[in-house]
Formats: structure tokens, C-alpha cells, sequence
């Protein structure tokens, strides 16, 4: 059975409005996390610190930020108290509130996630998945609130985009899960959790959560600068993940600025079912997207790009479609992840036969790729590949239809 937790205490709760979402006082403080060094050296001398300092004082918040994850500058114990109270006046470095956090019978955690207002705008929520494996914990990241590319397969493309993430709310997901999982020092481990037997609890990240990454390059490049970091959160850019629809403009820049692990959202081997699967194939076809994987930098046979495939029963799961698909890789370093299509409320695919996918599986293994068959993790909290969906916008749809009810 899986559990569910609501992290407010219904007795203190504030009144909610007609999206669910409750009111907050907005804080007008610039965040620091997400910050890169030289922007948080800025902020820094912006608060007064000389010139000679800047750099000292900069290792030495990134160090409590990243290393030691505290997030409130009374606990910065080798910084000044002035100074501690300067930075509190001008920033933040408060985590998102968590709205729920529900535990699978796999061991898998799903977070919803608020941020607070931005401008005139109002609060936002998101999902954050958590994978434990046998030597590895993988944490699912999202970029935007919602998404615009409509793939017809996926949870998160029947929600409107509301907004990009910012680094720091980017970053926030690994410092809260990181901390709600106690892989900080002197946090401890919930008890029961499942996480690895050894090592770091989040060892790997995988931007594979609500909205585009390649649509939000900016924010996400910034966030991604942080989390592989060597000096704070340290996550190696080959244990971090990359995976886009196909924004094919920005596949390139992508592998020169960040560094970090391609994987491709495929799902189709010609250009009519990808159209209708990954409507973002109308602009940037087969043929052009894989021409920029192939131009991809440092793409070698140690850094192969991963090419995922939903299995959809009876639409792309034949052995012809496996046949094609591995002549459509071919020369390119790759590695192909089959998943077992993920059911949502609504959504008009099934998933493909089980035999069907190993037989599809031992084809493209045969062939030369890497094809492990990932196997549905969080289902039952509607926590695996294209199930997420921001609970405010359930909210929103409930409150819809209540009204037409009544009408």
C-alpha cells in the first residue's frame, strides 16, 4: 500500500482559494540558491562585503548552501552575525513548501512542491520523483510548471504551461529531497525509507519531470552548473541527464554548455506516428533531429545518448518497428530504454504486452544497444514516466467541473 502524507497540519492550515492554493505572503527577497558563484559574489558585495572578501565569502556560503544543506543563515556558524543578518534582510535561501510527499510500495517518492509567487503572478506546484535502485538513487527533476508540447502519451502535456522554473527552484528540488531523505550531514534517513545500501542517496538526476528542458535552456544550464559543482552538490555530469522532445536548436548547445547526458523522448521510428506521438516532430523532423544527435559534443561510445521508447500496444511495439529503429540508429552511440507505457486517467493507449516487449527488447539487444526495459516504478502514485501532473491543476479541474455540475 502506498502512503500519503500531507505535511500541513490541517489544524493550521490557511484557507485555500478556488485553484487549492493557499494564500501566502509574498517574499520579495531575491533567492540566493540557483545563484552561480560569480552572481553569488555579486550579491555579496551588494550586502557590503569588500572586494578582498568576496571570494572567501562566496566558498564559504556555497559550502553551506551545497555541502552542509542548511537553509537559514543563522546556522552559517563561521559567518559574522552582521553579516549573517545583512544577507537575511536582502535574501533567502528558504526551500518551497512541501504540499505532499507519497511513498510507493516500491520504495519510489513523489513530491509535490510550491513556490511561491513571482511578480503578479501566484503559486505554483511541481513534481519531484525519487528512484531508489541497487547502487544508485535517481531524483527526476521538472523545469517548467505544466508543459506545451502535448505528446499524446504523456500526463504533463494535458496541463497548460503556467511557467519556466528558475534555476533556483530547479536546484531547490535536489536540496529538499536531499534533506527529506537525510543525505545531508547530520540529517538523518526516514526511517523505513528504501534507499541504496551504500554511497550517496542521490547519486544521479535526470531532467525528466514536468515541462521541456531545451525550453527553459537558460534556467536550466544555470541549475545544472550547480548541481555538478564539484565543491558542492558534486553530482557528476555523467551521472546527470538531459532528455528532450526534440528541441532540435538547442540539442548542441546544450552538450557544449552543460556537459551532461543526452537522452532523446523518440517513441516512433517515422515521421507520420511521431507527428501524432511528439507533435513537436511537425517542426523539427526525424531526419533533423537525428542529424544533430549525431553532431552532439563528446558523443562517443563511453557517452552514448539514450533514446527512449514507450511501448504502446499495437501502435509502435511490432518487430518492424524494432527493425526500423535500430536501422534508424545506426552510427550513432546509443543505448534505447524501453518503457512500459504508463496508464493516466484519460489517456487512450495501453500498454503493450509483456511478451511483446521482451521479444522487442531482445531484438534491439541483439543489435548491438543497451535496451534495459525499465521497469514502471510509482505507478500507484502516479509517479513513473509521463504520469506528472502538478496537483494544483487537479485542483483546478475538479473546481471546473464541480461548477458545470451545479450549472
Amino acid at each position: 500500500m502506498s502512503v500519503s502524507l500531507d505535511l500541513a497540519d490541517p489544524k493550521t492550515r490557511p484557507a485555500v482559494d478556488a485553484a487549492g492554493l493557499s494564500p501566502v505572503d509574498v517574499d520579495e527577497r531575491t533567492s540566493l540558491i540557483g545563484m552561480s558563484r560569480e552572481e553569488l559574489g555579486e550579491a555579496l558585495a551588494a550586502v557590503g562585503v569588500p572586494a578582498k572578501q568576496v571570494r572567501m565569502r562566496t566558498a564559504q556560503l556555497w559550502h553551506w548552501l551545497y555541502v552542509r544543506g542548511v537553509s537559514d543563515f543563522a546556522h552559517m556558524a563561521n559567518v559574522s552575525k552582521d553579516l549573517r543578518n545583512k544577507l537575511d534582510a536582502a535574501y533567502t535561501i528558504a526551500r518551497p513548501e512541501i504540499v505532499t510527499e507519497q511513498v510507493s510500495v516500491d520504495g519510489t517518492r513523489k513530491w509535490v512542491f510550491r513556490f511561491p509567487p513571482r511578480g503578479a503572478g501566484r503559486p505554483v506546484e511541481i513534481e519531484t520523483v525519487y528512484i531508489p535502485e541497487e547502487g544508485r538513487g535517481t531524483l527526476c527533476v521538472s523545469s517548467q510548471v505544466g508543459c506545451t508540447l502535448t505528446c499524446t502519451f504523456c500526463h504533463t502535456g494535458t496541463q497548460r504551461l503556467v511557467r519556466n522554473l528558475t534555476a533556483g527552484e530547479i536546484v531547490s528540488q535536489v536540496l529538499l529531497a536531499r534533506e527529506r531523505l537525510g543525505d545531508f550531514p547530520d540529517v538523518d534517513t526516514p526511517a523505513g525509507a528504501i534507499v541504496p545500501s551504500e554511497g550517496r542517496l542521490v547519486s544521479n538526476v535526470v531532467m525528466m519531470g514536468m515541462g521541456e528542458p531545451l525550453y527553459n535552456f537558460d534556467n536550466v544550464a544555470t541549475a545544472l552548473g550547480v548541481i555538478s559543482d564539484g565543491e558542492g552538490l558534486s553530482v557528476s555530469k555523467r551521472r546527470i541527464t538531459l532528455s528532450t522532445s526534440g528541441v532540435v536548436p538547442e540539442i548542441v548547445r546544450a552538450g557544449e554548455e552543460t556537459g551532461v547526458m543526452l537522452a532523446i523522448s523518440l517513441h516512433a521510428v517515422n515521421d507520420e506516428l511521431r507527428d501524432e506521438l511528439v507533435p513537436i516532430n511537425k517542426k523539427y523532423p526525424l531526419a533533423t533531429l537525428l542529424e544533430a544527435c549525431r553532431n552532439y559534443p563528446g558523443l562517443s561510445n563511453a557517452k552514448r545518448i539514450t533514446f527512449e521508447y514507450v511501448m504502446l500496444k499495437g501502435v509502435n511495439d511490432s518487430m518492424e518497428d524494432a527493425r526500423n529503429l535500430v536501422r534508424m540508429l545506426k552510427g550513432i552511440p546509443a543505448k534505447i530504454n524501453l518503457i512500459p507505457f504508463n496508464p493516466w486517467p484519460g489517456s487512450r493507449y495501453e500498454c503493450s504486452d509483456w511478451d511483446q516487449i521482451e521479444r522487442f527488447a531482445d531484438y534491439v539487444n541483439q543489435a548491438g544497444y543497451a535496451s534495459p526495459i525499465r521497469t514502471p516504478r510509482g505507478r500507484d502514485i502516479f509517479a513513473a514516466c509521463g504520469q506528472l501532473k502538478s496537483e494544483s491543476e487537479r485542483m483546478r479541474k475538479k473546481d471546473r467541473d464541480r461548477i458545470e455540475l451545479l450549472n
